[in-house]
């Protein structure tokens, strides 16, 4: 009646029924202890991932104030360069306005000089133009009574 195909597929199910009775509790375990593992990574990733983007975020953060700080940094060179410049143009200037006062002074003390010079000469000039007037005039005796007169008036005045 029931032939060798018939008993095969009740072997084959009654293999499958008992592995399944026996194997299933192991293959389940196997199965949930791997869906934990790669739960357990994807959770693991998820975690990294933040953590990367606080990092990125720290990074860019720190990037940026460096290069606002550079950025000040330049601004401040820039201003203290040209504070420096006119500084330096303004030095430049009152020296030019000393040494100018310095060569007018020295001009005008140079011109006086001058000045006084010539009216030296001009004295010494009439000085001997008188005496030769007065020598041509008056004779050589009593040209002689007059400037010892003035020098002995003059010595009066002198002291």
């Amino acid at each position: 009646m029931f032939d060798a195909s018939f008993w095969v597929a009740v072997a084959f199910v009654a293999f499958v029924g008992i592995l399944v009775r026996f194997a299933y509790g192991r293959i389940i375990g196997a199965l949930d202890a791997r869906a934990a593992r790669i739960e357990n990574e994807i959770e693991e990733a998820r975690r990294l991932r933040e953590e990367a983007r606080q990092l990125l975020a720290g990074y860019q953060r720190r990037h940026r104030d460096a290069v606002k700080e550079a950025d000040e940094i330049v601004e401040q060179a820039k201003a203290d360069a040209e504070r420096m410049a006119a500084q330096a143009a303004a030095d430049l200037e009152a020296e030019i306005r000393r040494r100018t006062e310095l060569a007018h002074a020295k001009i005008a003390r140079a011109e006086a000089q001058v000045i006084e010079d010539v009216r030296d000469m001009a004295v010494d000039a009439a000085v001997r133009a008188a005496g030769r007037l007065v020598r041509e005039r008056l004779g050589e005796e009593q040209a002689g009574k007059i400037v010892d007169d003035a020098i002995s008036e003059l010595g009066r005045k002198i002291h």
